[in-house]
């Protein structure tokens, strides 16, 4: 026969034997055994030991070689004589290296079952050993065992079974073992034919117990000590383990195990296959065949490609693993595949991206280098936890992780795990781990993850904990960079995890993890150590092994790009797990390095660079030079010198930076494009074009409804839309009249009413007052009181009166010796002068003087009018509130009312600017907003009031008092400043649980702001003699004193979560100022600004009310000028300021859904802190009388 038609005839047989490999191993599928085969025979009995010399090769087991072995009788081989089976069976693990291929009390005295084995080196042996070895580890290219050695078990019995003449006495196991090494490596294969295994556990010690598989290390020496090391068990206290070894596989054949047990010069750990699922005959990709002409008398010949056959796995499970695929097209119709900060380049067969230099990433997805990353997802699971017969389920779950990329320190937590399963979770740091991996600081010449293979792959995690045996199987599907630029990521577990009890804590030690690199996979493995500090003070070392592959998809085109190291090593130190049970949260965070293998320090390694140890900025690059020299480099999309770093608004710089019919939003580091209403995006992914559907005639305003300010077109699909008259009007849409609302008796019987179009308003007659719809006899209580003085002189003694410490250092002149300043109204101006004794002081509606605002000469205290409104001429508006348009705005308080301004990127659209919301009678101070439920509050010194009102529309809703106000929409708490009772306070967005935080070393308070991540406040007192800024957790623990230095009059303050800056304006110093509250860096943003009250923060501006001006200002921080100025229809003053942004900022503290607490649950930074509010309400009281509030830390 010739050459091609032996081919043939091999590849027919190769085909025939792999179809056969769908079935379970067969008997007679076992390596050869028996005398025929050069076996020896271990003596019968049920405890024989037979000693077998390794001539041609030592096998490597875990960190040691062996030159020789010992065959037992009880299903194992062991590196040292073993002792009796009463010292090991039943007691595992043993106290010596084995390798139980399935160990029991077993016996063959009867002359029925035979244990035999040999050493072989002989080329068919070591063909199928490297055949089996390959299919389990198909990425090891380089296995090729120059010798091997075979035990077979044949029809052992379990001892005590034999002539009883029962079933038991004819069930028998038969099973093998091959160990197959190489000068580097050594791998076992155990095969379990089907129909081998007919009885699955043994009597030890008068009861059964299962047969056991797995790999025993026995004592470690140690220092100072001998501990007993790692036992890998491959099945575990089940019967169906045992029976599972027949119908299942780690390496493409069912029966048919493989194991990775010893490497040199290191070794990590056992390792498992990687093949679970079966090759079949489709997955044999068939050599082409061409036949020749034949001639006659010649018989036919066939000629086969060269083409290596290939295996291809068959995946069961439902965990979707799309990532994405090149193809053979051009970047002329994929260029929008690539990452905006990313090139397209052609290639003789594709395509392929590459990210733009200050980028990095596998072109698909490209992030700024420096720049923090975050990733958030989901995470599903079902766990069993100890030897509970029952799973903890859970789904849905959230997980965000957050990793500061030029240091290499990540954070992950995973919301909502119950404490019957949370605390079992801790020692699985990897679990989020991954992204540590990913976003690592890379050492010189090595590269993370993200930066080889991008944010689309799919990681797949083994972990076996020991003693116990415990398994558990992690997958996460990442899926990519969303528009929000965080990583997103789904996550599945499934398994068991060892028991860790409520109340105990974890620590992980430091460990290092070898990652191997080949096309489209990698693969890594480590042994971990943890230590379980117990509730009642004992302390448990514990371990698990850990085995993952991570498969991607890479441009194939222009791999001469990716010279990757074949192997590199991540180190990770630092760690800290948590459980947080009463808020059933899980936190990991670590720090990570990727480099090389044992590389040795150098001076580059040990630059600050690559050590994290510098001072940059938390959104820059660290740039190393010579030595330990180096240089911080803000990341792209931010601008400073790289130990501060500021968000550039790419909106504002470059306006026409997303085209023509688009809209910019501006992010920190980056910015977003979206296409106008109507438009979309073409297949160029940014061009945007007109959107090809029915005709919106309400937008195009080519409907026939009535008039916009007396009807309302609504699209309702289609070109379909709806006409409806507007409130106060009557008609279909189309025609609409007024409705006379007088007629109806809407206003108070002391009011007018008078009709306008679409609505009404009341006034109050001569001698009442109030808004309309309320109306009492006005009082002449303070009416021209200040004009009136001279005739009162009780009065004018009365406000001259002090009883404050304050002044009785600085003592009041006697009546007479000034006189009082008084407004057009004859009130009170808010602040009084003398200027014989150059002094100040505010004063309320009365002339009283307020204590501790007298000021010194050559200044002036900060008054507010303590008198309301006076009712203006003309009617006033219903006090409710107009809906606001969708978007972001500025909202303001001026006297008796809160402006609307819209803003678009950071500019003001002063020509939409309206009035929101009316209140009549009041001067509103403080001004905040809850972006949660779209709610505006506001404090009012008149009640005094905290109150609060829809943004979409409907009547105010009292709470409780003012002047500051802040709120944090994560905790659903807000807290207000009271500088009359000199009180920092917090309570419930509904006004309930009040509670005072703070009652000592306050004098004026007044601006207050949230750091919801942190759970922090920050408040400012412009004490005269002692003006500050505080910072303080939200619990009321760890109050600080920021900023006490050049202050006077620190009025506003707003905090910068994206830029995690603190700034204030201050009236007396007439300047704007931010600083970084965690590094207490201070700058200057604006100076020479008249008189500011409030400020808000908003992308790159600084918004700030101006009593001078009667203006809202716009101050860039990063150019520090001004950049635009609204003056509002009414000139007076302007209070507070916010801002109401279209989508809430992310954040998450431990009070997220209130922590578990009875009560109030106060964040703080790191934890949080369960309060009960103060006895001042009655049903306060009554509960904590009752005993229903519980006060804890956490």
């Amino acid at each position: 026969m010739s050459s091609a038609a032996g081919r043939w005839a091999c590849w027919l047989a190769v085909s025939l034997a792999l179809s056969r490999s769908v079935a379970s191993l067969e008997l007679d599928e076992l390596f050869g055994f028996g005398a025929e085969a050069g076996d020896e025979a271990l003596e019968p009995g049920s405890d024989s030991t037979a000693e077998l010399p390794l001539r041609n090769a030592s096998i490597l087991f875990f960190s040691d070689s062996f030159s020789k072995v010992y065959i037992n009788t009880n299903g194992f081989v062991s590196g040292a004589k073993p002792p009796a089976k009463a010292d090991y069976l039943g007691k595992m693990p043993a106290e010596f290296k084995m390798i139980a291929a399935l160990l029991g009390d077993l016996d063959n005295s009867d002359g029925q079952g035979k244990v035999y084995f040999r050493e072989d080196s002989s080329p068919d042996v070591l063909a199928r050993a490297t055949e089996h070895i390959r299919q389990a580890f198909p990425r090891d290219d380089d296995v090729d065992p120059t010798s091997t050695f075979i035990v077979t078990w044949e029809n052992m019995a379990a001892r005590g079974t034999t002539g009883r003449g029962d079933v038991l006495d004819r069930k028998r196991n038969t099973f093998q073992l091959v160990v197959a090494s190489m000068e580097s490596a050594s791998y076992a294969i155990l095969l379990y034919p089907r129909d081998g295994l007919q009885y699955l556990s043994t009597s030890i010690g008068g009861a059964n117990k299962p047969l056991e598989a797995g790999f025993n290390q026995g004592m470690v020496q140690g220092w100072f000590y001998a501990s007993q090391g790692t036992y890998y068990r491959t099945t575990t206290d089940e019967e169906t383990s045992i029976r599972e070894l027949t119908e299942k596989t780690n390496s493409g054949r069912h029966g048919v195990w493989v194991y990775e047990i010893g490497t040199t010069p290191v070794f990590i750990a056992i390792t498992p296959g990687m093949t679970a699922k079966l090759f079949t005959e489709e997955n044999v990709t068939k050599p082409a065949v061409t036949s020749s002409p034949q001639q006659p008398g010649q018989q036919q010949e066939f000629s086969t490609s060269e083409t290596t056959t290939v295996f291809a796995q068959e995946e069961e499970e439902t965990f979707t693993t799309v990532v994405f695929a090149y193809n053979l097209e051009t970047c002329a119709n994929n260029r929008q595949k690539c990452s905006a900060f990313a090139d397209c380049r052609d290639y003789t067969n594709g395509y392929c991206c590459h990210c733009r230099p200050g980028y990095y990433g596998n072109g698909k997805d490209c992030v700024a280098e420096g720049k923090p990353q975050r990733m958030n997802g989901k995470v599903n699971g079902r766990v069993f936890v100890g030897n509970s017969p029952s799973p903890v389920e859970f789904s849905n779950n959230d997980l965000h992780s957050y990793v500061v990329a030029n240091d290499g320190r990540a954070y992950v937590a995973i919301s909502s795990i119950p404490d019957s399963l949370g605390p079992s979770l801790q020692p699985l740091s990897s679990l989020g781990g991954i992204i540590g991996w990913a976003f690592a600081l890379e050492q010189p010449g090595f590269q993370n993850g993200f930066s080889l293979i991008g944010g689309e792959f799919f990681r797949q995690a083994e972990v076996t904990f020991q003693p116990g045996n415990e398994r558990l199987t992690i997958k996460q599907q990442f899926k990519g960079i969303d528009e929000h630029d965080h990583l997103v990521v789904s996550s599945e577990l499934d398994g068991r995890v060892p028991d860790v009890p409520r109340g105990a804590s974890v620590h992980i030690e430091p460990y290092k993890e070898i990652y191997q690199y080949s096309s489209n996979l990698i693969s890594s493995s480590s042994n971990r150590e943890y230590t379980v500090s117990l509730p009642d003070g004992g302390v448990q070392t514990r371990s698990y092994q850990w085995r993952q592959t991570i498969s991607f998809q890479s441009c194939v085109h222009n791999e001469a790009t990716r010279a990757v190291p074949p192997t590199q090593q991540l180190s990770v130190d630092q760690i800290f797990v948590m459980y947080d049970a009463g808020n059933q949260l899980i936190r990991f965070a670590m720090s990570n390095r990727i480099g090389g293998e044992g590389s040795p320090d150098t001076s580059l390694s040990q630059n600050p660079c690559f050590t994290g140890r510098h001072g940059c900025d938390n959104n820059a690059v660290c740039r190393p030079g010579e030595g330990l020299q180096f240089s911080c480099e803000c990341t792209a999309g931010f601008t400073g010198d790289g130990r501060s770093c500021y968000d550039i608004d790419e909106c504002r710089e470059t306006p026409q930076v997303c085209g023509a019919n688009a809209v910019c939003s501006n992010q920190p580091g980056t910015f977003r494009c979206q296409c106008a209403s109507g438009f979309v995006f073409a297949s160029d992914g940014r061009t945007c074009v007109a959107e090809s559907r029915p005709v919106d005639h309400c937008q195009r305003g080519s409907h026939d409804c009535d008039a916009p300010d007396r009807a309302r077109c609504s699209y309702v699909g289609g070109s379909a839309y709806v006409c409806s008259c507007l409130p106060g009007f009557l008609g279909d849409g189309r025609v609409c009249q007024d409705v006379d609302e007088c007629r109806q008796d809407r206003c108070h019987r002391d009011a007018i009413c008078s009709n306008t179009q679409g609505s009404f308003v009341c006034q109050c007659q001569p001698g009442f007052h109030g808004n309309g719809f309320q109306c009492s006899p006005t009082t002449t209580e303070y009416s021209n009181l200040c004009n009136h003085k001279d005739e009162h002189p009780s009065a004018a003694s009365a406000s001259s009166s002090n009883t404050g410490l304050f002044s009785f250092f600085r003592p009041r002149p006697a009546v007479g010796q000034y006189v009082p300043q008084c407004d057009e109204r004859g009130s009170y101006e808010p602040t009084q002068c003398h200027g014989s004794i150059g002094q100040c002081w505010c004063v309320d509606a009365a002339g009283q003087e307020i204590p501790n605002t007298r000021t010194g000469p050559g200044s002036r205290p900060l008054c507010i009018e303590q008198t309301v409104t006076p009712p203006p001429v003309g009617p006033t508006p219903r006090p409710d509130i107009s809906p606001a348009p969708p978007g972001t705005h500025l909202l303001f308080a001026q006297s008796g009312k809160i402006e609307l301004v819209p803003l678009q990127g950071d500019g003001m659209k002063k020509d939409e600017a309206k009035a929101l919301l009316h209140i009549p009678d009041r001067v509103v101070i403080g001004v905040a907003y809850d972006c949660v439920e779209k709610m505006v509050y506001w404090t009012d010194i008149t009640g005094p009031a905290i109150s609060k009102a829809s943004l979409n529309g409907g009547d105010t809703i009292p709470v409780e008092s003012p002047e500051g106000i802040a709120i944090d929409h994560v905790a659903r708490l807000m807290f207000w400043t009271d500088s009359m009772r000199d009180t920092v306070e917090v309570a419930k967005l509904d006004g309930s649980q009040r509670r005072v935080l703070f009652d000592s070393d306050l004098v004026n308070p007044r601006p207050i702001t949230t750091n919801p991540a942190y759970g922090r406040i920050y408040w400012a007192d412009w004490n005269r003699d002692g003006p500050k800024i505080e910072m303080s957790n939200m619990d009321g623990t760890d109050r600080t004193v920021l900023v006490k230095d050049d202050l006077t009059l620190p009025n506003g303050l707003t905090y910068d979560p994206d830029n995690q800056q603190l700034c204030w304006a201050d009236a007396g110093t007439r300047k704007v100022e931010c600083m970084d509250p965690h590094r207490r860096l201070r700058r200057t943003v604006a100076e020479g600004v008249q008189y500011p009250f409030a400020l808000v923060s908003h992308g790159r501006n600084l918004y700030y009310t101006d009593w001078r001006r009667e203006a809202v200002v716009a101050v860039d921080r990063f150019s520090e000028k001004e950049t635009d100025e609204f003056l509002p229809q009414k000139r007076s003053r302007l209070y507070g300021v916010t801002m109401t942004p279209a989508q809430c900022p992310q954040a998450y503290n431990y009070c997220s859904n209130n922590g578990g607490c009875s009560h109030l649950c106060l964040p703080r930074l790191g934890g949080f802190t369960c309060r009960c509010p103060d006895n001042s309400t009655a049903a306060a009281a009554a509960a904590a009388a009752a005993g229903r509030c519980e006060e804890t830390n956490q």
